[in-house]
């Protein structure tokens, strides 16, 4: 019968010990190195010329494009991006996104492929102002940034959208960019 009393106690003892040896040995538990763990991951802000397909009505468009990457270490990231593309005639029609999304990159060396999917919202100014009106998208884009400077980067990608709900079996824009960006050096939490 003393034995059952005396259990309880020594679980609890036991326990606290337990308790107080994982506390003490967390230093011995990091298992990456200090630059990997330091950090979230590498910021790039960029612009870029952009020609584009528009989908309607054969038309082509260029402009302008706005993007940043938060890449992170595990070969993921985020990007968001601006592009306004406006028709080559006097037409006055132009195409505006606003999307965000995610991104799979691989490094070898200075040249980084990487592959994105991504959604948001197009506004489409019809031809001589007709109408503006906004519809939902998806769209998909394979590109590649070479780091031509520690600080700075090229960009050239392929990019196809899809619009819901635009009228006449939708709206496929197919974009090209050539850009360049100002990548910020992350640098390690100091302890």
């Amino acid at each position: 019968m003393s034995s059952a009393r005396a259990h309880p106690r020594s679980s609890f003892a036991i326990g606290w010990l337990a308790v107080a040896v994982l506390l003490g040995s967390s230093s011995l538990l990091r298992a990456q190195a200090t630059a990997t763990a330091a950090r979230a991951g590498d910021l790039q802000i960029g612009v870029g010329y952009t020609i584009a397909k528009s989908g309607y009505e054969q038309q082509n468009f260029q402009g302008f494009t706005a993007y940043a990457d938060f890449d992170l270490r595990s070969h993921l990231g985020l990007e968001a991006e601006v592009h306004q593309v406006s028709s080559t005639s006097s037409d006055r029609s132009y195409q505006r996104t606003y999307l965000l999304g995610g991104r799979t990159f691989r490094a070898y060396g200075p040249l980084v492929p990487y592959v994105k999917v991504m959604f948001g919202r197009g506004d489409f100014n019809y031809p001589f102002g007709y109408t503006d009106l906004a519809y939902n998208l998806f769209a998909g884009g394979i590109g590649a940034d070479y780091r031509i400077r520690p600080s700075l980067s090229l960009r050239g990608e392929y990019e196809l959208q899809s619009w819901s709900g635009f009228s006449n079996a939708g709206l496929t824009p197919q974009l090209v960019t050539l850009g360049l960006a100002y990548h910020f050096a992350a640098k390690p939490r100091s302890r």
